[in-house]
Parts: structure tokens; sequence; C-alpha cells
């Protein structure tokens, strides 16, 4: 498994902050490159045996060893244990948090062996079980950790209206590298 260093991770986060004053880049208004401190272990460990899950190693290391958010790829990676200090009910990532806090949620299999592209719908909700939004990308769109099944500890896109529910990266240290790397390049805003 790789590992995390938290001070080159806040070095690269304070360094895009610099780059980045107006807070231009995509969700940077919202994460502001800024990390929660990490959570403690006991913590992580009584979430995991409330919900019936192992978090994936390189997540769990990450809000262990780094930060429990928000600092992070689309509008910043969402808290595991307690709600976003400006959650009010009005984002709907707020409400998908919730949901995925439900009793059973996230221990329910993933159902998917293969990407399901295309509208969704109301299918989304069933498909999205058996794993934890990371990130809000907008417009319903969602980041989200497979946590069981054949596909655990992938990095998928759920898109209900367009694209489906797709894999977009491999683990959740290369998605996030991925976006700390992109982050010394010019913003796109």
């Amino acid at each position: 498994m790789k590992t995390w260093e938290r001070t080159a991770v806040g070095a690269r986060l304070r360094a895009a902050s610099a780059l980045d004053g107006a807070m231009e880049r995509f969700g940077a208004d919202t994460h502001r490159y800024r990390l929660r401190p990490p959570l403690p272990e006991p913590e992580i460990r009584a979430f995991e045996t409330i919900h019936g899950i192992d978090l994936p190693p390189q997540y769990r290391s990450f809000v262990a060893e780094v930060g429990d958010g928000p600092a992070g790829p689309a509008h910043g990676l969402l808290p595991l244990i307690t709600p976003r200090p400006e959650a009010d009910g009005d984002w709907a990532v707020d409400d998908a948090w919730a949901r995925d806090r439900l009793p059973g949620r996230l221990a329910s299999p993933f159902p998917l062996t293969e990407p399901a592209p295309g509208r969704l719908g109301a299918a989304a909700d069933t498909l999205a079980r058996g794993t934890l939004a990371l990130a809000d990308e907008g417009c319903g769109m969602y980041v989200r950790l497979v946590l069981n099944g054949s596909h655990a500890g992938e990095i998928w896109l759920l898109d209900p209206d367009w694209g489906g529910f797709t894999p977009l990266e491999r683990d959740f240290h290369s998605w996030y590298t991925k976006w700390l790397t992109a982050l010394s390049q010019p913003s796109q805003g």
C-alpha cells in the first residue's frame, strides 16, 4: 500500500493556495485548500464497526494520517464522521452524505460488476449502495469509493442524468495524488 506524508500534502496545498489566491480553480472556493485534522483511530474503528465495513486501506490511512477533508478534488472531500460544518440541508451533497450513513447502506453489496454508462434516473440510488460519497462534482454528480465486492477500493463517478456510474480511478491514492499533481499546473477555472 502506498503511504501518505501529511507534511508533503500540506506543502502542496499551501503552494496551490498561494498560486490560486482568488480561489478560481474548480472547487477551491469550497475546500479553500485546507485540511481538517486527521481522525483518531478509535473514531475510525467505531465508524467501521457501526456500519459493518472495513474502509479501503488507502482512504482509511488518509483520514487517519493526513486529514478528514475538505481539501480535495471537485468541491473537496466530504468528512467521514461528522457533517460539513456548513451543512444546512441546502446542498444535495449533504443529503447524499446523510443517506450514506443510514443503517446497512455502506455494508450493502456493491451491485455492479461492470460500468453502467448512460442515464440512470432513480436507479442511481440503488446502484450507489456499498459505496461512500467522497466528493461532489456538482449537477448531481458524485465521486464515490467502492467499499466491497470485486471493485472494492476503486473510485467511480456517479452521473445519474448523463454519464451513468463508471470507474474513474483504480484507487484513492491515485485519484487524490493526481489532483495534487494537477494543482501545480495553471488553473483552468
